[in-house]
Formats: C-alpha cells, sequence, structure tokens
C-alpha cells in the first residue's frame, strides 16, 4: 500500500526494516496523466543514510510513494509538565540516582552477584574484584574443571556492562560449547548472547550486504 505522508530533509523513516535519515527529497519533473488533480500522482525521489553501527556512510535511493512498508519514524516530543511530584517521590528518585552513582564509581561494591542466578563460593568473586581494578581488563581464569570458570567470566562480564565500562562481547570457544555458553549467559546472568555461525552469517549477508559485520550488527550492546 502506497505512503502518504512525505518525510522531511533530516527526518528519520524505516525502510526495508531499518532505520534511515533522510539527506535529500526531490520532486518528480514528470508531468502528471491527469490534469485536473496535478498533484496526484506527484513522486518524490528520497536519498537515505544508514544510522546504523555496520551501515555507516550507506546510502539508498528510493521513490517514496511506491516503496512497500516505508513509514516515518514519528518524532517523540518531552511530556507537558503537568504538575509537581510529591517530595517523597522525588526524595526516592535522588536517592536512586546516588546509590547508582556511587555503586558505578566504589571498587568495593559489586553488583553482579546479586543481580545473577547463581550460587556462588567465595573464591569466585576473585576474578571480578581484579578486573574492576585494572584500568584496561586483560584476565586469564585458568581454575580446575568443575570449578566454575563460567561463572566466573559470567560475573566480569556483567559487572562490567552494569559500570558501563563495556557496551558488547564476544565469547569466542568452541563450536560443541556455543550452546552451552549461550543458555549459561542467559539463564544465570540475563545476558543475550547470539550465536555466530554459517547460518547467521548467509542470512546477514543476503539481507545487509557480503561485507556485513556480525558484531557491529547487534544492538548498542549484548544484554
Amino acid at each position: 500500500m502506497p505512503t502518504t505522508s512525505l518525510p522531511e530533509r533530516g527526518q528519520l523513516v524505516q525502510v526495508r526494516s531499518r532505520p534511515w535519515v533522510v539527506n535529500d527529497v526531490k520532486a518528480s519533473n514528470l508531468p502528471t496523466p491527469s490534469m485536473r488533480l496535478p498533484n496526484a500522482n506527484l513522486q518524490h525521489l528520497l536519498t537515505l543514510s544508514s544510522v546504523e553501527d555496520d551501515g555507516l556512510g550507506e546510502e539508498l535511493q528510493i521513490i517514496w510513494e511506491i516503496e512497500p512498508g516505508a513509514k516515518v519514524v514519528e518524532k517523540v516530543a518531552l511530556p507537558s509538565p503537568s504538575g509537581f511530584d510529591a517530595p517523597e517521590k522525588l526524595d526516592a528518585f535522588l536517592d536512586a540516582v546516588r546509590w547508582g552513582a556511587a555503586s558505578s564509581a566504589d571498587l568495593k561494591n559489586i553488583q553482579a552477584p546479586f543481580r545473577s542466578g547463581i550460587e556462588i563460593e567465595d573464591y569466585q568473586l576473585d576474578p571480578v574484584v581484579r578486573a574492576i581494578q585494572m584500568p584496561r581488563v586483560n584476565l586469564l581464569i585458568a581454575d580446575d574443571v568443575g570449578l566454575g570458570k563460567t561463572i566466573e567470566a559470567g560475573m566480569v562480564a556483567l559487572e562490567l556492562l552494569i559500570r558501563h565500562r563495556a557496551r558488547k562481547m564476544l565469547i569466542v570457544c568452541p563450536s560443541s560449547l556455543q550452546i552451552q555458553w549461550r543458555d549459561q549467559m542467559r539463564d544465570k546472568f540475563g545476558l543475550d548472547f547470539r550465536i555466530v555461525d554459517s547460518t547467521l552469517m548467509r542470512d546477514l549477508r543476503r539481507r545487509r550486504g557480503i561485507h556485513v559485520n556480525p558484531v557491529a550488527s547487534q544492538p548498542g550492546y549484548s544484554r
């Protein structure tokens, strides 16, 4: 079904299931078939630029009126103030802000164990304690089999995400352990990872081109 609302330059649109920003809008110079309704079949050529991480610099030209599924991303305005919150509500908000700022900066306040569905041993806290003290995290966890290396690695990943010191995580493991790692990170830490294999790469290349970056195609951070 043709799209009726015409976007403006600089506005966000969704075309072919991807977000784009409008760089240019040009009206067609071809004569319309109807003289009584001169703008009835007027079409516009839009030049779009991708705003995705793996599509920066990519441009696309479409005819807006005949592009299937194209839609304008509506502008979202701030809500209009209707009054003042109760002092108790404001006090609770300020306490939450102070707690969040303090917990992110305090090296002794580890949050990952309390946001995980795990039972931990004292020795399993050592890697995450060391990690948050490092300017650049570089750890080798070499415990014996069955002592919880997956839990230790998961706590380090979760703590770095909570503290906004990491946005994306990449786990490299043998193919036989891919499903195990994905399920452990999801069930124990609430971290949503995607398995990058030949099936995923084939699908990404079909939708986004042969030079697609599978890491950059993920969301802002893998949570």
